[in-house]
């Protein structure tokens, strides 16, 4: 699904090819960012242009729905979210964000957005993980009307971690 958002500060666009470049310096190759995401560290851009690849084929799916975020002034591409699967049928939301734009409100006020959009298409429910050791990313689900559930433990990256696991409500 291809869709356009926009907040106060933000544009919410669907990723295209030439991203790559962009998507790749301010995130994918940053260690410090792709600890908390299921995805290892890009190596170089080539892999993120295939990353890009198979993103813009699956729009043509109507349940993928997933958003290159973009500042409105200067339309620098900062970061991503999107539904990354489906428990039961509750969309199951996945963000990432460029370390330099973290603590400026920035992922609170898309995931807010990007809620509404999927309760305006009919959602009741929204579910929402993140690590535990991920401090920020707990704070801005929590803003968002997350409401705690349970932790569990899970593999990622070879590694054994312990996710929070947050229901949003209508």
């Amino acid at each position: 699904m291809r869709a356009r958002l926009e907040t106060d500060r933000l544009i919410l666009r669907p990723f295209e090819l030439n991203d790559a470049s962009s998507m790749f310096n301010n995130w994918a190759n940053d260690d410090e960012v792709t600890k908390y995401v299921t995805w290892y560290t890009h190596e170089s851009v080539e892999t993120t242009q295939k990353v890009l690849s198979i993103w813009v084929e699956q729009y043509e799916k109507p349940e993928r729905i997933n958003f290159a975020i973009t500042l409105k002034d200067t339309s620098e591409l900062i970061g991503g979210i999107d539904i990354v699967g489906y428990l039961d049928g509750i969309p199951v939301i996945g963000y990432v964000l460029g370390r330099r734009f973290w603590n400026n409100g920035y992922m609170t006020e898309v995931c807010k957005k990007v809620i509404e959009f999927l309760f305006s298409l009919g959602h009741e429910k929204i579910i929402i993980d993140a690590l535990v050791e991920n401090t920020g990313s707990n704070k801005v689900i929590i803003k968002c009307g997350g409401v705690f559930q349970e932790t569990y433990d899970n593999v990622m990256k070879n590694k054994d971690v312990k996710i929070n696991r947050y229901i949003i409500k209508k």
